[in-house]
């Protein structure tokens, strides 16, 4: 199995506080050389399920997002769980509680006659599913642009300050400023060599990139902003100038485009790794009912737990939800009840994760 070490783990936390860096500024604020973290990169992309990905903002792209929980018989479960992670409107499945239920996050879109079709028929009528509950996502305190703090804890103040510092100065031209354009050519399968190159919570996972709440009214997404988020779904460090082919304009506009709309906070990257690389071997969803006078301050101080990796508000029944990730059945039972076990959590619910389908828009399964 992959063991990562101090430079790997360097790496993906660059990767999160700027997920289109260049490679060569990553490699100069971890001390190394461009060659050898263009190597570590392609190791993680193919032995650590690393991938980078862009993901349009909730309130830009004006969709909504459930959590949608289903039984199923356990002979279908596993069917059903690949076929929702096949979907384009999904972003997050799951297989929990003894391989019966199955957890997704939807998209839809907020009216029209076909917007909730999924929810209110496919699902349902689906053979195999015997219970289907979906639950409003109403805010996001921890989780898509936040990065899990078990994989962002590599670099220093300083080395954190110079990413951001020199987030958004890549254009599309060869020089130093402008290295984002060899994201391209180092990316794995690329056959030219390492050169100067360059996160509701959608994901349930972590990410970088801006908040999606904002005081300003949300910027919602042109067709053509679309047409580019779509070119960086599957990898969002390709290059310029293969943004400029798969959008049908100029590497210099899609450079422009891009910074603004990071600007805007229109859209986030996530940044997806094997949990079991960072030492996690148990993770669970935690479904809490918390008194509504205190949701809010119980949700801002989960958030800033290291064992979670997603917090968020929802309707239903229990009104919270996190995500947990844990070295082992013992640090998830001692998380449980010496950290979460507070008065204003009236029931809580542990659904351990048997298996994972998609994160973000990776697929897992094979």
């Amino acid at each position: 199995m992959l063991v990562l070490d101090d430079l790997d783990r360097g790496l993906l936390h660059a990767l999160h506080v700027d997920a289109r860096a260049p490679f060569t500024l990553i490699a100069d604020v971890l001390g190394s050389s461009t060659q050898t973290v263009v190597r570590r990169y392609r190791r993680l992309y193919a032995q650590g399920g690393l991938r980078v990905v862009a993901l349009p903002a909730p309130r830009s792209s004006d969709t909504h997002h459930w959590f949608v929980r289903m039984t199923a018989a356990t002979r279908s479960a596993h069917d059903i769980a690949l076929a929702l992670a096949r979907r384009p409107d999904t972003s997050w499945v799951r297989l929990t509680s003894g391989g019966t239920e199955i957890v997704a996050i939807i998209r839809t879109a907020p009216s029209g006659p076909d917007a909730h079709t999924l929810l209110l028929r496919d699902i349902p009528r689906t053979a195999g599913v015997t219970a289907v509950s979906a639950h409003y996502l109403l805010h996001t305190y921890l989780g898509g642009p936040t990065a899990w703090r078990g994989c962002a804890d590599a670099l220093d103040a300083a080395q954190q300050a110079r990413l951001r510092a020199e987030r958004g100065t890549s254009g599309p031209s060869g020089s130093e400023t402008g290295t984002e354009t060899a994201a391209d050519d180092v990316r794995p399968g690329s056959s030219a060599g390492a050169g100067s190159a360059g996160s509701g919570g959608d994901s349930g996972g972590s990410g970088s990139g801006g908040a999606y709440e904002r005081a300003e009214p949300a910027y919602l997404l042109t067709d053509a902003d679309r047409l580019l988020l779509n070119a960086l779904r599957e990898d969002a460090r390709i290059s310029y100038a293969d943004l400029a082919a798969a959008t049908g304009t100029t590497a210099s506009t899609v450079a422009r485009r891009l910074a603004e709309l990071r600007a805007r906070g229109a859209l986030f990257f996530d940044i997806d790794v094997e949990p079991a690389l960072l030492g996690v071997t148990v993770s669970a969803l935690l479904w809490m009912q918390v008194a509504p006078a205190h949701l809010d301050a119980v949700a801002t101080a989960l958030a800033g737990h290291e064992e979670l990796a997603l917090v968020a508000a929802t309707t239903g029944p229990t009104n919270l939800v996190a995500y947990a990730l844990c070295r082992d059945a013992e640090g998830l039972h001692h998380y449980l009840t010496r950290r979460v076990a507070w008065e204003a959590v009236t029931r809580i619910e542990t659904a351990p994760v048997l298996r994972t389908y998609k994160a973000a828009t990776t697929l897992r399964a094979g």
